[in-house]
């Protein structure tokens, strides 16, 4: 990072929220789409995101810990996807029965894992799982996926908005570009949550939850 931005940052917007009590594990559409090399959306940076957070969701599992999975759906017709689609015309391409729009098998939710169709970039706009994560006590947010410039990013502010802790491993987003990777993990950290190593994520719940396992 650079220098002066960070003393410029200091003491100003570099506050630690740290984890709450109950965390849920948002895993933010990890599709095939972004996976898949030769599709329009694939990103590496994607694929080495889901390599990391194998380990990481099934450490949340062990833990007992809610994981909640996104993904992209849209209609045939488009009209779901309003000015987004229109603006994004290959998001057009995630459809019911689309391969790419499946999940990566590496990080796929298993049958008790509540899954959320989402057409916007927020998991959060347009869903259930504010009153989702509500009803179910969480206070913090533990969010792995892609891309961190697109609905990580947007998901965090919806989050902190919504009174969720954010937290963000970063091994475990992934963008197409690392220009705007690093970007939005300085300024997610800066102003909306936490971004923190994998390994405190896992010595996190290897701690907090080890009794309850």
């Amino acid at each position: 990072m650079n220098d002066s931005r960070e003393r410029n940052y200091a003491g100003v917007f570099d506050n630690r929220l740290g984890f709450g009590a109950r965390p849920a594990l948002i895993v933010i559409d990890f599709l095939q789409g972004y996976t898949s090399p030769g599709a329009p959306l694939f990103a590496e940076g994607v694929v080495r995101a889901v390599d990391e957070s194998v380990a990481l969701i099934a450490a949340a599992r062990v833990a007992g810990l809610p994981v909640i999975h996104t993904r992209v759906l849209f209609h045939a017709s488009g009209l779901d996807g309003g000015l987004f689609a229109r603006k994004v015309p290959v998001l057009r391409s995630l459809v019911p029965g689309e391969p790419l729009a499946e999940f990566d098998p590496r990080v796929a939710p298993q049958e008790d894992e509540l899954v959320i169709v989402k057409n916007y970039a927020s998991a959060f706009f347009g869903t259930s799982l504010a009153a989702t994560l509500t009803a179910a006590g969480i206070d913090t947010a533990i969010l792995i996926g892609c891309s961190t410039s697109g609905c990580i990013r947007a998901t965090a502010i919806d989050a902190i908005q919504h009174g969720f802790r954010p937290i963000v491993p970063r091994e475990c987003v992934g963008d197409r570009h690392d220009g705007p990777h690093e970007a939005n993990l300085f300024d997610i950290n800066a102003k909306y949550g936490d971004v923190v190593d994998k390994a405190e994520v896992l010595s996190y719940l290897a701690q907090r939850f080890a009794g309850d396992a």
